[in-house]
């Protein structure tokens, strides 16, 4: 069973609340009553009852009902009326059953049990016809419908906070992925470092080895020439051991279409877009400004932005047209990437296609190695299109930028899919369309049943009243042709028991009256006894025996 996590602080006053409403409802109830309503049994009893119920429901909600259930039996057997303020106290407890208890099963062996007791106690009891409508209408509709309105409540905040945990979780997916393609593409630009560096210390070692052979050393020159060219061969050794240790193979199937054959580091960008145009993407590029000596890194990464701006957009934006501009300045070089809006053909939506489904491991690896390069790299949509710019200086910066002011923001991330999540989503979502139809459809088909039953039994109450002014116009001795005016169309077919035995004038037939309209409240009955169509005797039997 599943408990809220609720300060103590906060559950006490709670309690105390609910507690303070139902209690002030009894004490209303029993001011109420008047005389005759007893201090112990109606107001001192439900009182230390809802005592030890209202914290009792925390944990035992089911039996909480059952025992507030027994204050209800208590009100049928006054024989003033069944209604008392009871049956608000059963409503509050059977909403708070359908909140903390999960499973439909038991609650609602506890609601057919509360209504199998009622039932016999009436029977019991021989009450009255009003008391069997307010046991069979009053009573499941404050068991009934209060449990259905607390699961529906409950179904609504299991799903929204399972929608919370599936975003929690999407989102927790979704820095895993961004942090492992960073991790990747930092492995990435290591091993670009091991293949510029390398070649340069091999140089540096080469040359060693050269002037090792020079005529015109002493052997200590050529001594320390040997220890140089050594130690420049074990660095090369260590920076590759490093490098394979910390580089991560890409995933078969990730390498970039517009790279058929796999772009060797020496590759160029004037390379890279051959190849894309003889493989038949509709490429243009222009070269801005003097071409300055570009270091690899910088090289590489304006290599790595056209990569993956190409492969993005001859993958959701396929036979549309695109610009490539390379622009060098003193200190920078800026690379934008455009692909053209799609005609107007019907296919539309595929810029924000690609502004989201792209923003997984390819923009966001993109996105490391130019901060990295202490650049910055904006993407989005273009005149209907979509445009990368990339801003990479000459020279990188002495310390590395933080990683909040040059990618901003991570929803250019993607995530992966969460069929689990997903499932689990849907499954709560579906136990709460349930609860939402249970929540109208059992009170619909209850009120089927019970509202002609009740609008039969008032029209059988009000048809059945004869006013006090006409039962004192009666006079015995007139033939009933003459007092026809004066009676009901029809008389009350529900007499008590004792009602019925009350002694009568040997050879009538007695006829029954309600004295007033009221339909919860037993009231005095008028009995009207004929022989031969002729009025023998009239007399008012008290609605309560003595």
């Amino acid at each position: 069973m599943w408990h809220p996590r609720i300060p103590p602080t906060r559950l006490v006053l709670a309690d105390g609340a609910l507690l303070a409403v139902l209690a002030g409802a009894t004490a209303y109830g029993f001011r109420d009553a008047g005389g005759d309503a007893s201090p112990v049994m109606d107001l001192l009893l439900p009182l230390a009852v809802l005592a030890v119920t209202v914290p009792l429901s925390r944990s035992r909600p089911a039996v909480a009902v059952l025992v507030v259930n027994g204050l209800c039996v208590l009100g049928l057997a006054d024989s003033a009326t069944p209604a008392n303020a009871h049956v608000l106290s059963l409503a509050a407890l059977s909403c708070l059953l359908g909140v903390r208890i999960a499973r439909a099963g038991g609650p609602l062996v506890v609601l057919a049990a509360c209504l199998g007791i009622d039932v016999a106690a009436c029977a019991a009891l021989r009450v009255p016809a009003v008391w069997w409508f307010y046991t069979l209408a009053v009573i499941p509709a404050a068991l009934l419908l209060p449990w259905l309105a607390g699961r529906h409540w409950r179904g609504r905040r299991e799903l929204v906070r399972d929608g919370w945990r599936l975003a929690q979780s999407l989102e927790e997916r979704q820095h895993l992925v961004a942090e492992r393609a960073r991790l990747t593409e930092r492995a990435d630009i290591a091993a670009d470092m091991h293949d510029s560096l390398g070649h340069a210390l091999s140089l540096v070692a080469l040359r060693a080895g050269a002037l090792e052979l020079s005529p015109d050393l002493t052997d200590r020159d050529r001594a320390d020439l040997a220890e140089l060219r050594g130690t420049i061969a074990d660095a090369v050794e260590q920076l590759r051991q490093t490098i394979t240790v910390l580089h991560e193979p890409r995933d078969a199937g990730t390498e970039s279409p517009t790279a058929a054959g796999g772009p060797s580091v020496k590759d160029t960008v004037a390379d890279l877009l051959g190849r894309a145009a003889a493989s038949g993407v509709p490429v243009s590029w222009e070269r801005r400004g003097a071409v300055p000596a570009l270091p690899p890194l910088v090289e590489r990464g304006m290599y790595r932005v056209v990569q993956e701006a190409l492969t993005n957009a001859v993958k959701h934006a396929p036979g549309r047209a695109v610009r490539v501009g390379i622009d060098h300045a003193t200190d920078h070089t800026r690379v934008s990437v455009v692909n053209a809006a799609a005609p107007e053909d019907g296919r539309t939506g595929h810029v924000d296609e690609q502004a989201t489904s792209t923003g997984g491991r390819g923009l966001t690896g993109l996105r490391e190695r130019v901060r990295v390069l202490g650049g910055s790299l904006h993407t989005g949509p273009h005149q209907g299109g979509f445009r990368v710019t990339a801003v990479l200086p000459h020279q990188a910066p002495a310390r590395p930028l933080s990683q909040a002011a040059v990618t901003g923001t991570g929803r250019h991330t993607g995530h992966p899919s969460a069929p689990e999540s997903a499932e689990r989503l849907a499954t709560v979502r579906r136990a709460a369309r349930r609860r939402t139809v249970a929540a109208f459809a059992v009170p619909a088909a209850a009120a089927a049943f019970f509202v002609p039953a009740a609008a039969v039994l008032a029209w059988q109450l009000t048809t059945g009243v004869l006013a006090p002014s006409r039962y004192d116009a009666l006079e015995p001795g007139r033939p009933r042709a003459e007092l026809g005016p004066l009676l009901p169309a029809r008389a009350f077919p529900y007499p008590p028991d004792h009602a019925r035995s009350a002694p009568r004038p040997p050879g009538t037939d007695c006829e029954f009256y309600r004295s007033g309209r009221d339909l919860l409240d037993d009231v005095d009955l008028y009995r009207l006894c004929w022989s031969d169509g002729v009025l023998v005797a009239k007399d008012t039997l008290k609605a309560h025996r003595n």
